[in-house]
């Protein structure tokens, strides 16, 4: 057994610290980010997500943003994610190959490059990385040769909390049961046997700690909200960037394309399944490891480049042997690496280039922008929310709510405040709302403060309703950027 990390992984992990530190100084500007954070405040308040206050990922990752507390802290803990996954895969990548120390660091440079960089948006807190450490810890466990059921079980547990921070986790489970299928040394009847029955304790792993979570929103009375927000809504996610997932279209029109890729990657398993006595054992798990999570990427056709990080566990130990390994493998590894690039080409997926990042940060570093600057090379608008936050934060009390339209969860996170209704972003309100309700409920609650962003949808009955309720304030620190921002002085429920 190892007793000592090797020199160049300590010196991997000291660069990922250099390269992550920029991360913590990153402004309230990405929306999912602050969308977490409001949720995370919202249960530190003692309200019931999906209940309460909604968004449609399962909990864990609320919660992690709960126990942070801040932007800055949420950045912490995806630094230390991110280095517990580089350790953790540098052990599987050293279980699969042993022997091959030139393929173990290649794979784990190329795996920290991925993570980590704004590329595939390795700066941004998203479940995709934070589920790579369970995912990875689960399959290290499970990828040796004698295994027992306990730990199998355990295994199961520690892979449950992938998808209970992102659903789309749940494609990385059929990897180890092809890994377990081709590794039996006779496919007979008892073995098979053996092989469901582990596939079966380990998902009875996985299983536990999600139902645990059905009981605990049911003792909330939550759980319909839960199931519906958490794992139905999700499913409006399947082809839903080619627009067609409110449209009357027969099935297969709609879902051709999903069907399509599912058909592919079953003949494209099947195909490696009777190539198993041909082909390396390992080199079969890792593409279909590969297969699978391209599937999971690419289940909504949205071109969000975070999407791929799911996939990138087996993309790194692909080119561990391509440029490593002096065999057949060698030439292989160039197929599903093909199909890799192929696929952010096809579907349109976009990148974020690492260059400017870093080159922001140090001019903010060395004093030759200032703060201002340099955080609205994030988003134009950011500064211009950090000063309403500010305001709404000196105007309200904690237990205060606030109403913004339309989306700027940013002002939420930065204010520590949070709506009146459940839904944080102007798009769920949209899709799960209506305009009327809308106002019914801020008449019944009426919130502190209602911000009207310039480039929010125009609405008038919103305008009239905080014309006629509240009083019109003009804060200088936001004069002329076209805000609309409306004080209730005494706060009266009702009339």
């Amino acid at each position: 057994m190892e007793k000592h990390l090797p020199n160049w992984l300590i010196f991997l992990f000291l660069l990922i610290l250099i390269v992550r530190l920029p991360t913590l100084y990153m402004p309230y500007s990405y929306g999912d980010e602050t969308i977490y954070l409001t949720l995370g405040e919202g249960i530190k308040q003692g309200l019931t997500l999906y209940k309460d206050i909604h968004d449609n990922k399962p909990p864990l990752i609320y919660i992690l943003a709960a126990i942070t507390g801040s932007l800055f802290w949420f950045k912490v803990s995806l630094l230390i994610a991110n280095i517990l996954s580089v350790f953790i895969f540098y052990k599987l990548v050293k279980r699969l190959f042993p022997k091959k120390d030139s393929l173990q660091k290649v794979s784990v440079i190329i795996f920290s490059i991925l993570t980590n960089l704004p590329l595939l948006e390795g700066n941004i807190v998203n479940s995709e990385i934070l589920m790579l450490a369970p995912t990875l810890a689960a399959f290290w466990i499970l990828a040796q040769k004698t295994i027992s059921y306990k730990k199998i079980l355990l295994a199961g547990i520690i892979f449950s909390f992938a998808p209970l921070l992102k659903i789309p986790a749940i494609f990385d489970i059929p990897a180890i049961f092809i890994l377990w299928f081709i590794s039996q040394k006779n496919i007979n009847v008892k073995e098979t046997k053996e092989t469901i029955f582990k596939s079966a304790i380990f998902l009875l792993g996985v299983v536990l700690p999600i139902l645990a979570t059905f009981i605990w929103y049911f003792s909330k009375g939550a759980l319909l909200d839960y199931i519906k927000a958490a794992f139905l809504e999700n499913m409006g996610y399947l082809s839903s960037w080619r627009g067609l997932s409110k449209a009357q279209v027969p099935f297969f029109v709609k879902n051709g394309p999903l069907l399509l890729r599912l058909i592919f990657l079953s003949i494209s398993i099947i195909i490696l399944m009777l190539l198993r006595k041909k082909l390396d054992k390992r080199f079969i798990f890792i593409t279909s490891w590969l297969f699978l999570t391209l599937f999971a990427a690419t289940l909504s056709e949205r071109p969000y480049p975070h999407y791929l990080v799911q996939t990138i566990p087996a993309v790194s130990i692909l080119f561990g042997l391509l440029f490593t390994e002096k065999s057949y493998l060698q030439t292989l590894s160039i197929i599903p690496l093909t199909i890799f690039f192929f696929v952010p080409f096809y579907f349109k997926f976009w990148y974020y280039p690492s260059l400017p990042f870093y080159e922001n940060f140090l001019r903010f570093a060395v004093g030759k922008i200032d703060k201002k600057t340099y955080i609205n090379n994030f988003d134009s608008r950011t500064d211009r929310n950090y000063k309403i936050a500010q305001i709404v934060r000196e105007s309200t009390s904690k237990k205060d709510r606030i109403f913004v339209w339309e989306d700027s969860a940013q002002i939420y996170a930065l204010s520590k405040r949070i709506p009146p209704i459940k839904y944080v972003a102007g798009y769920h309100i949209k899709d799960f709302y209506t305009k009327e309700k809308l106002i019914e409920d801020l008449f019944r609650e009426k919130p502190r403060t209602i911000v009207i962003l310039p480039e929010s949808e125009s609405f008038p009955e919103l305008e009239i309703f905080a014309e006629s309720h509240y009083i019109r304030l003009y804060p200088p620190e936001i004069k002329n950027q076209g805000v609309k921002f409306f004080y209730l002085p005494n706060k009266q429920n009702g009339s």
